[in-house]
């Protein structure tokens, strides 16, 4: 609701009297102009005094949201020296003078020009002051007056949010505050009830209902329940005016939310339930699942099964699937049909965090009865053992029992078993087995120290149904026999110097034993007995499985003994006793006064004293290694100067290549030149060598010809004989071929260069009666038929 009122304000200038100053009055007038009110001094017959006054001022009140035809008329500014002439200019500045207040400069009116908003700025602050208009100087001191804002009813209230989510345990009491919502109203809260707001419940009765000044919403009936109803949706109205009728309201919504409390036990749907296993099932094997409901949600529905008693407990057991709140029943241990075919089971189902304020309902728990039947299957033999250990001795003879191992079925039919070895775990097939009863026997000798165990497996497989079968690890230990000699444990090889002396400890030597007597190992030492007297050393026996070697006299001569032999005799105290007899080493060496050795050769004697051992083969070494590089020098030397055997390739000379194929005959003329066959004097004109370059100049030797009456033997043999005699000719093997096939060949020329007869006029039946060799070329040209075909 909406006033319009016109407040004018006069301001007027002091007026110079003789006397004193009367206060000046302020009236009020309705219409749309001020009144002057002038304050005069009165005469009480004294002389009056004029003195100039300041500017009067007061506060302008507006109202905002003005809506009227004109503009709203704010007050007059007016000084006394005005005269009315137009002499005077009013001036308005200060907070929106000029664009949201207008001054007549004339008259001094202030009007507002836009409507105004007190929510934007309530109070404006303004100066004002009138100018001579033709000196432009100010005929009174500037004055500072204030326009406020009269706010009206025109904002409704507002909520913080549009829409409040909240929630509150089920079960809870009457008047559990739920959540506060708050509403803001931007009218001014000094000025008459518009920005007082009242607070009530449109939707959410009769659950819900809230304090009307405070806003807080609280719980309306007891013993809600989150399984009955779970979401609420309340609706808050805010009110001005204190609620009364034509004040301004806003509303929000309030999602309320119920939250779980365990106040539900589990409940199992049903009293019993059946399930069924095979008797073959292994351990872990999951049977079937049950599952207790409980309507609560979270961590207050999680359960726990487990079985209370039964007497199956110790066969089955149950687990609980955390994701889907179900009791899964597994196997425990084996099942044996024949033994027992039905269990009995006492499941019970507890909630795992129980609520203490609700214990009172009953017991968090439930339980269900679970009966398991075991069915019958083939099961495959089972053995008395899960592994067996079998001891022997190393000695056992072939074709002993070591021992056995047993199996039966554990069906109700009892089938007979048959037995074997697996020979993946024994490849020698050292051991064997009887099929009948599972004896196990040796095949071969064993050897401890070879393979001191040996770890196989038997099978045992039911005769009437051999995929029913069974394994069984055999673990074979082979147990020690003293049949190895003692032996040194290392090859000794020692040194007495020239200058010992008797009873000087040059050595000692220890044993190994191949055996393992239980007791440990005990080793004897003592000389052969055709040294039980050695003259130069003897051996004493530590008693600790070493002995020491002593010299017998004072000073050796290298150059009469360089090296003794000592054999030694080695027990051992096993039974029964084994021996060996090893020989150690003793060269004679020269040695400094300390000791220490310097030569063992006689060859020593002879070296510059100079020198040492390390010296000697380091020279070695050096001479050794010239001598290989001087070798792979010359042979490198040699390599560069040696061409390819095959100059260019019109050189015709033939090297014998063995090729395990069929020439071409005489039709192949590439490899050769024919014409030099042909013409022997050709062969007469010396021609150097093509396929090697000869490192010296020879003088070509002229030979008589040798085709005139020679036969082509004589004239082959003495033309290798000048090969082999040329200095010129390559270090290696060459044949020189000739065609030529001398005067009384019986076969005359084979080759059909000459031939003027063609093949059709031929006659090859001749070819058969020159015997096996030359069988292939009788058959490929004697038969007319198998040509023509």
């Amino acid at each position: 609701m909406r006033t319009h009122s016109f407040l004018t304000v006069l301001l007027w200038s002091s007026v110079f009297y003789v006397g004193r100053m009367t206060p000046s009055q302020k009236r009020t007038n309705k219409h749309s102009h001020s009144e002057r009110i002038t304050g005069l001094s009165e005469n009480d017959g004294k002389t009056l005094h004029r003195t100039k006054r300041g500017w009067m001022w007061n506060q302008f009140f507006l109202l905002e949201e003005y809506t009227g035809p004109d503009t709203q008329y704010v007050g007059k500014l007016h000084t006394d020296q005005d005269k009315g002439d137009g002499n005077l200019k009013y001036i308005l500045t200060g907070d929106g003078a000029g664009s949201l207040f207008i001054i007549d400069e004339n008259t001094g009116d202030i009007h507002a020009a836009k409507k105004l908003d007190r929510e934007e700025k309530s109070l404006y602050v303004l100066r004002a002051k009138a100018i001579d208009r033709k000196t432009g100087r100010q005929v009174e001191p500037e004055s500072e007056f204030i326009i406020k804002i009269h706010d009206i009813n025109d904002n409704e209230p507002k909520f913080t949010k549009d829409t409040y989510t909240a929630s509150i345990p089920e079960l809870s009491g009457v008047g559990t505050s739920v959540i506060q919502v708050t509403a803001t109203d931007a009218d001014d809260a000094n000025y008459g009830n518009s920005a007082k707001v009242v607070y009530s419940i449109l939707q959410g009765q009769p659950y819900f209902s809230v304090d009307p000044e405070t806003g807080i919403i609280k719980t309306a009936l007891p013993d809600m329940s989150r399984e009955n109803r779970e979401q609420y949706q309340v609706v808050i109205q805010a009110k001005d005016m204190g609620g009364q009728m034509g004040g301004l309201s806003g509303t929000t919504t309030v999602n309320i939310t119920l939250t779980d409390v365990n106040d539900n036990p589990p409940r199992f749907p049903q009293s019993s339930y059946q399930f069924s296993s095979p008797e073959s099932a292994p351990p872990g094997t999951p049977l079937g699942r049950i599952k207790a409901n409980d309507p609560d949600v979270g961590e207050n529905a999680e359960i726990e099964y487990s079985i209370s008693n039964g007497d199956g407990s110790d066969m089955f057991d149950i687990i609980t699937d955390k994701d889907t709140q179900e009791g899964i029943i597994t196997v425990k241990k084996h099942l044996d049909f024949e033994n027992k075919v039905l269990y009995t089971l006492r499941v019970e189902a507890t909630n795992t965090h129980p609520d203490p304020r609700f214990l009172q309902l009953g017991p968090f728990k439930d339980t269900a009865l679970v009966k398991i039947s075991v069915e019958d299957v083939d099961e495959p033999p089972v053995f008395s053992r899960p592994w067996y250990l079998i001891e022997v001795d190393e000695d056992a003879k072939e074709g002993s029992i070591i021992g056995q191992v047993v199996a039966q079925d554990p069906d109700i039919a009892k089938n007979a078993i048959k037995y074997s070895v697996d020979r993946h775990t024994d490849l020698d097939r050292v051991f064997n087995i009887y099929s009948g009863n599972g004896s196990l026997f040796l095949s071969k000798p064993l050897d401890r120290e070879e393979t001191p165990w040996h770890n196989i497996t038997v099978i045992a497989t039911e005769i009437n149904n051999p995929k029913q079968n069974s394994q069984i690890p055999v673990f074979i230990r082979i147990l020690d026999i003293n049949d190895h000699a003692p032996e040194f444990a290392n090859y000794y090889e020692t040194f007495v110097c020239e200058n010992a002396k008797a009873g000087q400890l040059i050595q000692t030597v220890s044993a190994i034993d191949k055996d393992q007597p239980p007791r440990g190992h005990k080793f004897f030492f003592e000389l052969v007995p055709e040294f039980a007297v050695h003259p130069n050393f003897s051996v004493v026996d530590n008693k600790d499985n070493t002995a020491g070697i002593m010299t017998r006299r004072n000073g050796y001569s290298r150059s009469k003994t360089s090296t003794y032999l000592l054999p030694i005799i080695i027990f051992d105290n096993d039974y029964p006793i084994q021996s060996s007899t090893g020989t150690l080493t003793i060269r004679v060496c020269a040695c400094d006064s300390r000791g220490n050795m310097q030569s063992c050769s006689a060859e020593a004697l002879l070296l510059p004293a100079g020198l040492s051992t390390g010296a000697l083969v380091a020279i070695l070494l050096c001479i050794i290694i010239l001598l290989v590089l001087v070798v792979l020098f010359t042979a490198l030397k040699r390599q560069r100067k040696k061409e390819p055997l095959i100059i260019s390739k019109d050189d015709v000379r033939d090297n014998i290549v063995t090729y395990n194929d069929e020439g071409g005959g005489e039709e192949d003329t590439q490899a050769f030149d024919i014409g030099t066959l042909r013409n022997p004097e050709a062969r007469e004109e010396s021609k150097m060598r093509r396929d090697v370059i000869p490192e010296t100049i020879f003088q070509i030797r002229r030979t008589a010809p040798l085709w005139e009456n020679i036969d082509v033997q004589d004239f082959i043999h003495r033309r290798l004989k000048e090969n082999d005699l040329d200095p010129a000719a390559p270090p290696y093997d060459s044949l020189a071929t000739y065609a030529y096939e001398g005067n009384d060949s019986i076969a005359n020329s084979l080759s059909s260069l000459e031939s003027l007869t063609t093949e059709g006029n031929q006659d090859y039946d001749y070819l058969s009666d020159w015997g096996p060799r030359f069988k292939k070329l009788a058959d490929m040209y004697g038969g007319e038929d198998s040509d023509r075909d």
